[in-house]
């Protein structure tokens, strides 16, 4: 495969892979947020209506600058991309984090390798996959994005 054909797939995926976290990550935050909260069970109306207010503002903010944030790793040139679109999503569990500890709700339990792989996230919530946000067809996109950035390296050797 030539570069410019391999490019082009590479600038597909992501556009799609952009698209798709866009229209997901909201909704995944909110509910995050509220799986968390409803386990723990103790929180007053007033706090727990407070929280879910904030969530969506929350959703809002770390939805943009996720979606920022893998428009400019798009935007770099193949060689010079340093970490991966699970990377950048995964950052959005920080402000999902941030939230619910500032109501109180305590870390959860979580076994050895979660608490090695994943220091920062106390509450369990990192997607294992872009499909962990909602929608089946981010996992295959995550996989189409590393091939089509494989062919691109690999045309340019």
């Amino acid at each position: 495969m030539d570069v410019a054909a391999a490019q082009v797939r590479l600038d597909e995926a992501s556009a799609a892979i952009v698209a798709g976290v866009a229209r997901t990550l909201p909704d995944w935050i909110e509910s995050r947020v509220a799986f968390i909260a409803d386990a723990w069970g103790r929180l007053d109306d007033a706090t727990r209506d407070a929280l879910d207010l904030a969530a969506r503002e929350v959703a809002g903010s770390a939805s943009a600058r996720v979606v920022a944030d893998l428009q400019a790793l798009f935007a770099a040139d193949a060689a010079a991309q340093r970490s991966t679109p699970l990377e950048v999503v995964r950052s959005a569990t920080a402000d999902v984090s941030a939230l619910l500890a500032s109501v109180g709700i305590p870390p959860v339990e979580r076994d050895a390798f979660a608490e090695r792989a994943f220091p920062e996230d106390v509450y369990g919530i990192t997607p294992a996959s872009l499909a962990d946000l909602g929608d089946d067809a981010l996992g295959p996109l995550q996989l189409a994005w590393g091939l089509a950035k494989t062919q691109v390296l690999r045309a340019t050797l």
